[in-house]
């Protein structure tokens, strides 16, 4: 058998083109596309490993924000419970507070009650003393009331001690004006000229006086000026009375005490035995 080495030689170039052909279009490209395929896994492979990175990374945070809102919850809830109990305490305060307040004012306008009481019952008993002093003036003495506390508003004048004497005398001296003479009456011009002479026999320099008539007050006369004064009147005896009347209000306003037991009086041979109180 012959060998045709032209068809040989044909089919040789032909198996290499073929090479170069699958070499070119078609083993080329399979590895392009393998090593494209392999890079892209790895690169899903590091996308993956950077992904659980961040996962692990965020669930850490997350771990880390929830003890941080669970401190924060119970500091929280610490304040929370600590303003509750200061404003429980503040209410408290301020329900004690209203309630002494309110005890106060009560106690306060008993006590207003009670003074306007006793001075309403001071004033009347003094009315009362005074219309039974003057009649019993008048039908003792045949003089009236108005002129017994003239005359003892001059004897008060004339007795006063040195110190007193020397104040009043100075305000007299640096008054601008007159002094002033205020009576519960209308003094009479006897009543006037005896007080008039009382104060020049008293004070070296002339006094010059202005009358005036108080009738809001209890009996009495009162001289002023400068500042300084000196009165007589009857409030100052009803002011004791009404100093027992407010100690007596006070007692009755008061709880009883718990009685003690009374202990055993001693027997003395020959001791006489004590007078027994009587309420009055």
């Amino acid at each position: 058998m012959l060998i045709d080495w032209f068809t040989v030689g044909a089919q040789a170039v032909n198996f290499l083109v073929l090479i170069w052909l699958l070499r070119r279009f078609l083993y080329r490209p399979i590895l392009k596309a393998i090593d494209a395929r392999e890079k892209r896994i790895a690169d899903q492979l590091a996308d993956a490993a950077k992904k659980r990175g961040e996962a692990e990374q965020e669930r850490d945070a997350l771990q880390l924000r929830n003890q941080a809102f669970d401190e924060q919850r119970a500091a929280l809830l610490g304040q929370a419970t600590a303003e509750a109990a200061a404003e429980r305490e503040r209410l408290l305060g301020q329900a004690r507070s209203a309630g002494e307040e309110l005890s106060a004012k009560q106690a306060s306008k008993l006590q207003a009650e009670r003074a306007g009481l006793s001075q309403a019952l001071a004033r009347l008993v003094g009315e009362e003393v005074m219309a039974i002093a003057r009649k019993a003036l008048t039908d003792l003495a045949t003089a009236n009331l108005e002129e017994r506390i003239s005359e003892v508003f001059t004897r008060r004048l004339k007795e006063l001690d040195a110190e007193a004497k020397a104040t009043l005398g100075a305000a007299l001296r640096n008054s601008a004006g007159p002094a002033l003479l205020r009576s519960s009456f209308e003094l009479q011009a006897g009543a006037r000229a005896a007080i008039q002479t009382a104060l020049d026999h008293t004070f070296p320099a002339p006094v010059r006086l202005q009358f005036e008539i108080a009738p809001g007050g209890l009996c009495g006369i009162e001289l002023s000026a400068g500042g300084q004064k000196l009165a007589w009147n009857i409030a100052d005896y009803l002011g004791i009375l009404q100093g027992k009347l407010n100690a007596l209000l006070d007692a009755q306003s008061r709880p009883p005490p718990a009685a003690a037991p009374r202990p055993e009086p001693v027997k003395v041979p020959g001791a006489v035995p004590a007078p027994q109180a009587v309420a009055v």
